[in-house]
C-alpha cells in the first residue's frame, strides 16, 4: 500500500515557501481539501502557484498582499502559519484567528508571545491578528524564547520567522515532531541556518534571504499508522511503503503490545502481521516521541474489539473523544471519565449509521466499519477528505468493500464487510 506525503508537513512547508524570494518546487504533496485551502491562501497573497501531479511550483518572488483571507483561514487552522513567513519577509502580516477541527482550544498566545519577543508589535482586533515590525528596516530580531508547552504550531511559526531575523534565535521546549524537522530541512534547503530540529532546543541564525530549492516532503506517519491499525482490526496482513519507521515508534510498540507484529523490510517498508487475538492495552497521548493524539481514535476503535479491558487517556486536546458515542452506536462498550476512555472489549461490532466529528474520528469510524458485521454508513466526509488522500481507493486495493455516494448535499461513505 502506497503512503502519501505528510499532510501536516505539506501544509507548513507550503506556508514556509513564502520565505523564499525566488521560486521553489515542493514534491510529494497529497491531494487533500486542506492542501487546496492552503494553496488558496497563497494565491490570495499574490503568490504564483502551479500544480503538477504531486508536485507544486511556487513563485513567491513578489508577494502582493499581507492580509490572509478570513473565509479560508477560518476553515483551516494551519493557514495561520503564514503569519511567521509574512512577518519575516514583509515586515507586516494580518491573519485571522484560525479554524479547523473542533477538537479543543488551541490558542495562538505562544505564537504571539514569541513574535513579540522577536520585536514585533502584535495585537488582536476584530478576530484578526495584526503584526508588524517597527522601524525602517522592518526586520525581526533574534531572541531566546521558551515555550510553556511544546506546541508544534508555535515552534514552526517561530522557526520560520527566525530564519530571516537579524541575529540568533533559540527556541527552548520546542516541539520534536517529525514535521518540525521536515520544515527545518526544507528551510535549510533554501539556505536557512537551523540546528537542533528534532530536539527540544532549536537554534536559528538569521540570514538576509533564502533561495530556490526542489524539496520532497516526508511520508505521512498518521496515514501509515491508520493502515497498520486497519490490518490489526481486520486481522489482515499488509505491507506499507514509503514509511519512516522511526516516526512510528510509539504506534508500533502499542501494536506489538496488542498482539500483532510490525516487521521492517528494508529502509522504508513495513509489514503488519496480525496476532491470534487483539490484546488490551493502555495508552496516553502526548507530544512526540510520545503516543500521537492523531492516532488515539483509531486505537480506540481497535480496543473496542480487544479481549479484555483497556484505558485510553487523551492529554493533548480536551474535546477529542466525541467518537466514543459513535463507536458505542456500533456496539462498543466505552465509558468516559473526564479525559479517560474506559473500554471493555466486545466480541463484535455491528454496522450502523454514524457521524464523523473530526478528521481522525472519521478514520476510526471507517476502521470500525471495516471490522463490523453488516453495513456502516458514515456521514461527515468533509472531515475525512481533509487528511486522507484517496482513502476509499486504497482500501479497495486491500479488498475492502467501500463505496462513496453523494446523492445529497452531504456526502456519505458506505462501508460493507
Amino acid at each position: 500500500m502506497a503512503i502519501s506525503g505528510a499532510k501536516n508537513s505539506a501544509l507548513v512547508v507550503l506556508a514556509g515557501s513564502l520565505l523564499c524570494s525566488q521560486s521553489c518546487r515542493i514534491r510529494n504533496i497529497p491531494s487533500l481539501v486542506d492542501v487546496n485551502r492552503m494553496l488558496e491562501v497563497l494565491l490570495a497573497l499574490g503568490v504564483k502557484v502551479t500544480r503538477d501531479g504531486s508536485a507544486v511550483d511556487i513563485d513567491a518572488t513578489a508577494i502582493q498582499h499581507t492580509r490572509a483571507p478570513y473565509d479560508i483561514v477560518s476553515r483551516l487552522r494551519a493557514s495561520f502559519f503564514v503569519i511567521g513567513p509574512l512577518l519575516a519577509r514583509m515586515g507586516v502580516a494580518r491573519v485571522p484567528l484560525p479554524g479547523g477541527c473542533e477538537i479543543g482550544a488551541r490558542p495562538v498566545e505562544l505564537h504571539v508571545r514569541g513574535l513579540q519577543a522577536m520585536g514585533a508589535d502584535v495585537h488582536i482586533d476584530h478576530g484578526t491578528v495584526h503584526a508588524y515590525v517597527p522601524g525602517s528596516r522592518g526586520r525581526l530580531k533574534g531572541a531566546r524564547i521558551y515555550l510553556d508547552y511544546p506546541s508544534v504550531g508555535a515552534t514552526e511559526t517561530l522557526m520560520m520567522a527566525a530564519t530571516l531575523a537579524d541575529g540568533e534565535t533559540v527556541i527552548e521546549n520546542a516541539a520534536q515532531e517529525p514535521e518540525v524537522t521536515d520544515l527545518a530541512n526544507f528551510c535549510r534547503a533554501m539556505g536557512a541556518r537551523i540546528r537542533g530540529a528534532g530536539t527540544n532546543t532549536i537554534t536559528i541564525a538569521g540570514v538576509p534571504s533564502l533561495h530556490s530549492t526542489d524539496y520532497g516532503i516526508i511520508p505521512d506517519r498518521i496515514e501509515a499508522g491508520t493502515f497498520l491499525v486497519a490490518g490489526a482490526i481486520t486481522h489482515s496482513e499488509l505491507t506499507l511503503s514509503p514509511v519512516i519507521p522511526e516516526h512510528l515508534t510509539a504506534v508500533i510498540a502499542k501494536l506489538h503490545e496488542a498482539g500483532g507484529q510490525v516487521i521492517s523490510e528494508g529502509m522504508n517498508q513495513l509489514r503488519y502481521v496480525p496476532g491470534d487475538t487483539i490484546r488490551p492495552i493502555d495508552l496516553q497521548t502526548g507530544p512526540f516521541p510520545g503516543f500521537p493524539t492523531d492516532m488515539q481514535a483509531q486505537f480506540m476503535a481497535l480496543m473496542a474489539l480487544c479481549d479484555g479491558n483497556s484505558l485510553i487517556t487523551e492529554t493533548v486536546f480536551e474535546n477529542r473523544l466525541r467518537h466514543v458515542a459513535e463507536l458505542n452506536r456500533m456496539g462498543a462498550d466505552i465509558r468516559l471519565n473526564g479525559n479517560c476512555a474506559i473500554i471493555k472489549g466486545v466480541s463484535h461490532l455491528s454496522g450502523a449509521p454514524v457521524l464523523a466529528t473530526d478528521l481522525r474520528a472519521s478514520a476510526a469510524l471507517v476502521l470500525a466499519g471495516l471490522a463490523a458485521n453488516g453495513t456502516t454508513v458514515l456521514e461527515g466526509l468533509q472531515h475525512l477528505d481533509r487528511g486522507y488522500e484517496c482513502l476509499e481507493a486504497k482500501f479497495k486495493q486491500l479488498g475492502a468493500q467501500i463505496v462513496r455516494r453523494s446523492a445529497s448535499a452531504t456526502a456519505e461513505a458506505v462501508i460493507s464487510v
